[in-house]
């Protein structure tokens, strides 16, 4: 493995030739001088299902033009719409507020957590397919910054590591271990030594990409909270603000979230039209019932962002077609039993449809981008 390690860091000129087309960069739009520090408030606060803190994030947002955002992604297979669609929503809603995003490509912390086998080369073949897939779906890269880990760690070493052991040295292991959740380990998983530096590690790269803000999922919480007791005790005054994300669930009854192990639990950034149908057709979808309801949350955290209304397409015996502007809306007409499955499922799949479109368009014209999905789909995703 050491023989092979200046073969294995990510080439930086190509990720920084990654650009999203110009349609989009002008559409990308950072802070306006008009916008007040309340509208920045909004706009960034909604990304979050939980804030930590909302008082500090209105001070950060008064006294700092640009604060930085740290999210961050282990290349471990195939892209969710989760991780595609959610994310570029969140990124193209900080940076409209002036904020720069730090999106953190952890090839070295998959590597940890032993995803695709612990192949270095190959899991940074998924991190440069992931980061196509941002591009085509529409993320706004103006602002953004993909960072990979072994490249940044390798050029800041004698800042990094001795972040990682202070960290390490001032915390027992049972709080490091009830930290696993963010690996998709638990507690009672029989853990490597490497799966237990890794969240040390992780909480040092809030402090080593100087991040003013941790923009991840509600699974990464705990290693956040670890950042700010870290706070506590060397005396820190700004800890970093938690903004927490809503994890989408799997499609079928009681998954809590998606699988990547499981293709029917998540529609995929590049499937096809028919697989969409055939997956959103074959999803838990109880009438009346709202709560547990995959194919509501997918309504109400993907399209209502993303085109500010639902349009339910079915016959006039049924009801005619309806553009709802609000997921309460929708909401109400469904548990009163105005709605049916049996049509909201069909207007589901075509909505997702269209937003995947341009990222299967990428794929199908752009050689790079094609020939990178298909060593992904050929690799053997292991937990």
């Amino acid at each position: 493995m050491a023989d092979d390690s200046a073969n294995q860091i990510p080439p930086t000129d190509e990720i920084n030739s990654m650009s999203i087309n110009s349609q989009n960069d002008e559409a990308s739009s950072t802070s306006t001088p008009q916008m007040s520090v309340e509208e920045k408030f909004r706009i960034v606060r909604s990304i979050g299902e939980e804030c930590i803190q909302e008082d500090e994030l209105l001070n950060l947002l008064t006294k700092k033009p640009q604060p930085i955002c740290y999210d961050g992604f282990e290349p471990s297979g195939r892209m969710h719409i989760a991780q595609g669609v959610m994310k570029a929503i969140s990124v193209n809603k900080l940076t409209s507020a002036g904020c720069k995003v730090k999106i953190w490509v952890a090839d070295w912390f998959a590597q940890l957590n032993n995803k695709m086998g612990g192949d270095l080369k190959k899991i940074q073949t998924v991190g440069r397919y992931l980061i196509q897939i941002w591009i085509a779906v529409g993320m706004h890269t103006e602002g953004v910054e993909f960072l990979w880990s072994s490249e940044e760690i390798n050029a800041r070493a004698d800042e990094y590591w001795p972040l990682v052991m202070d960290i390490a040295r001032r915390n027992k292991l049972p709080r490091i271990m009830r930290c696993c959740q963010i690996m998709g380990r638990s507690e009672q998983d029989e853990l490597t030594a490497a799966q237990i530096l890794y969240p040390c590690m992780q909480c040092a790269d809030i402090f080593f990409l100087k991040a003013d803000i941790c923009q991840l999922g509600m699974d990464q919480r705990k290693v956040n909270v670890l950042a700010r007791e870290y706070c506590d005790d060397i005396k820190r005054k700004n800890k970093p603000i938690i903004l927490s994300h809503h994890m989408l669930p799997g499609l079928q009854q009681g998954q809590e979230k998606m699988s990547k192990s499981d293709p029917s639990s998540a529609i995929y950034m590049e499937d096809e039209e028919a697989e969409v149908n055939v997956k959103i057709k074959k999803a838990y979808c109880p009438p009346k019932i709202v709560e547990g309801n995959p194919c509501l949350e997918y309504i109400k955290y993907i399209i209502f962002p993303w085109d500010k209304k639902f349009v339910v397409e079915r016959s006039e015996a049924n009801g005619g077609n309806k553009t709802f502007k609000s997921y309460e809306e929708l909401v109400a007409d469904y548990e009163e039993g105005n709605l049916h499955p049996g049509d909201l499922k069909p207007s589901l799949s075509k909505a997702i449809n269209k937003i995947l479109q341009p990222v299967r368009n990428h794929f199908n014209d752009n050689d790079n981008a094609k020939d990178l999905l298909k060593r992904v789909k050929g690799y053997r995703v292991t937990r």
